[in-house]
């Protein structure tokens, strides 16, 4: 996950996902997790600066995985056994780990922190239409449309329209990024079909060792064997994108997920943009161009109006 961006293991669950008034706790619980998943990006940012790309996904499967069998271990919880659950873990960690978080760290050398952002809010917009594809009781109604099409024209002006022509490395790195959440949204399907009858914190921690064990080939063919001697800044930020903004991110998304339902949880994708804007102003002097701006507020638009068809219509 690190964010909304992660896709839903239990949005098939009707109590999870019918839409609830949220408390002042839900608010607050919606802050933080913005907050959470809004940093992460400028973490990423930091490991990149001097760790290869597959390697920084690597440590934030193989880490993000440990600390949850931790926590599940401590709860007693069940350890899944039957292949054919690990083969779908294998498959989920392709498509909710290994290929997102590749693609947009690969596409955050290009793009700035702020802007990486914005475009991974489109997966909701992409998951919303996965959902319709595949699901008869997630339908594309009129509202539901209104809002992907707003999705798709603010991540347009967002990225320019002129730079969708052009093949340079900033705007590769931008449809990188948006492969990455067309991804996502196919996780969140096959989570659906396949994962539905686990606890999401088992599911959490089998995909993220199947994304360990795809991901370790990987990053030893590509960038060969990790590297202890990294600046102590990577290394909190190393522990910061796996341990927090991955592993307890989310423990943290799934009692929200429970509590406020998943179309209020969209409203968190609102969050973590401004988060990760300021962030990367005020630690990488990032600045946006007035397109993003414009290209977030009607991508936001399209999202409120995505959390309010959480109410049937």
């Amino acid at each position: 996950m690190n964010r909304v961006a992660h896709s839903d293991l239990t949005a098939q669950n009707a109590d999870m996902t019918r839409q609830k008034a949220l408390s002042l706790r839900n608010w607050a619980e919606l802050g933080l997790l913005g907050f959470i998943w809004g940093a992460s990006f400028l973490s990423i940012r930091i490991a990149l600066d001097t760790v290869p790309v597959m390697t920084t996904v690597f440590h934030r499967v193989f880490w993000a995985a440990a600390v949850l069998w931790i926590v599940i271990i401590a709860q007693r919880q069940g350890f899944p056994t039957s292949p054919k659950v690990w083969c779908a873990f294998f498959v989920m960690g392709l498509l909710n780990n290994v290929l997102p978080f590749s693609l947009m760290a690969w596409g955050q050398l290009h793009v700035e922190t702020g802007l990486t952002s914005i475009l991974n809010a489109a997966t909701a917009v992409f998951g919303v239409l996965a959902a319709a594809l595949m699901f008869p009781d997630e339908r594309l109604t009129p509202t539901r449309l209104i809002g992907v099409v707003l999705g798709f024209a603010g991540v347009t002006v967002a990225i320019g329209p002129g730079n969708l022509l052009r093949l340079d490395l900033q705007s590769m790195g931008q449809l990188a990024i948006l492969a990455g959440t067309v991804s996502y949204a196919g996780a969140a399907v096959w989570a659906r079909i396949y994962l539905s009858d686990l606890p999401p914190q088992v599911s959490a921690a089998g995909m993220l060792t199947g994304s360990a064990v795809i991901m370790a080939p990987i990053m030893l063919w590509v960038d060969g064997p990790p590297s202890l001697d990294i600046s102590p800044e990577a290394w909190l930020a190393i522990g910061y994108y796996s341990a927090i903004a991955t592993a307890c991110a989310y423990l943290l998304y799934y009692r929200v997920l429970a509590s406020a339902g998943s179309g209020n949880l969209l409203l968190v994708t609102l969050i973590i943009p401004p988060v990760a804007i300021t962030l990367g102003a005020l630690v990488r002097n990032e600045a946006l161009p007035p397109n993003a701006y414009a290209g977030f507020a009607i991508l936001a638009t399209g999202l409120l109006i995505l959390s309010r068809s959480g109410r049937r219509d």
